[in-house]
């Protein structure tokens, strides 16, 4: 089933797709929004970002050839880090590039949006918490990274969290294709089936270190080939059996 957050008239509203037919919710779905009897027709262009997280839970170096490129060795757990929520952004956005940078990068990545809260997990139960998966890309000023060894100023910027277009809540996260276009141009091109600790996993660790409340969301890492971003480029963020997520850049 996909869940989108769409544009109307009336203001934004959350409701299942089904085709060109949007059928709307009465409430977010990690809400226990139920379906009412509303429809309508809906287009690209009423996408909205689809999730409102009290916070993003981010994974670093979960594809073993990106902490490769970046010099990194691979860890032996879980590398958690946060981006602020203030860092949202939706399908047809545009990522600012802040003038704090001179190095902007892309990192397409799997999100796991969180639909029942969720404390002390165990792997094997940790998907029963899960509503369901979208796009990402997890935005970052490299060369800030780089300089405060730490991550928040570098992943936090305004709009350096696109995520879209809409929730999939049927699927199975451990071999999906994980692909990044810029201009049309393949950068990235890797597999959730490389991630070195899978989702259930994840899940199931940060779990551990705080409460995961309905609706947040974990970024799983991204793969290799995570490169520069310029303005006036496109991007396509495509995980298979989700679909695209597509933004801009600009200054």
């Amino acid at each position: 089933m996909r869940i989108a957050l769409l544009r109307t008239p009336g203001g934004d509203r959350f409701a299942r797709l089904d085709g060109p037919r949007a059928h709307g919710l009465d409430a977010a779905p990690w809400l226990g929004g139920r379906e009412t009897v509303e429809t309508w027709t809906w287009g690209e262009a009423d996408l909205r970002c689809p999730v409102r997280p009290s916070k993003i839970v981010c994974i670093g170096r979960n594809y073993a050839a990106h902490a490769r490129e970046l010099g990194h060795d691979v860890p032996s757990e879980p590398l958690l880090f946060l981006k602020a929520p203030s860092s949202l952004a939706g399908p047809g956005d545009t990522v600012r590039l802040p003038p704090e940078s001179s190095r902007v990068e892309h990192e397409a990545e799997l999100a796991v949006v969180i639909g029942s809260r969720a404390k002390n997990v165990s792997p094997g139960g940790a998907l029963a918490h899960v509503l369901g998966y979208s796009c990402a890309c997890d935005v970052t000023a490299r060369d800030l990274q780089r300089k405060d060894v730490q991550f928040t100023r570098s992943k936090s910027f305004d709009t350096f969290c696109p995520v879209g277009p809409w929730i999939e809540t049927e699927l199975d996260p451990a071999a999906l294709e994980v692909k990044c276009r810029v201009d049309g141009h393949t950068r990235q091109d890797g597999s959730t089936r490389h991630m070195i600790f899978d989702v259930p996993t994840l899940v199931s660790f940060a779990s551990h270190m705080m409460t995961l409340e309905p609706g947040d969301v974990i970024l799983t890492g991204t793969p290799e080939g995570v490169g520069p971003l310029v303005a006036g480029a496109s991007l396509e963020v495509e995980i298979g059996g989700i679909g695209v997520l597509e933004f801009g850049v600009g200054t």
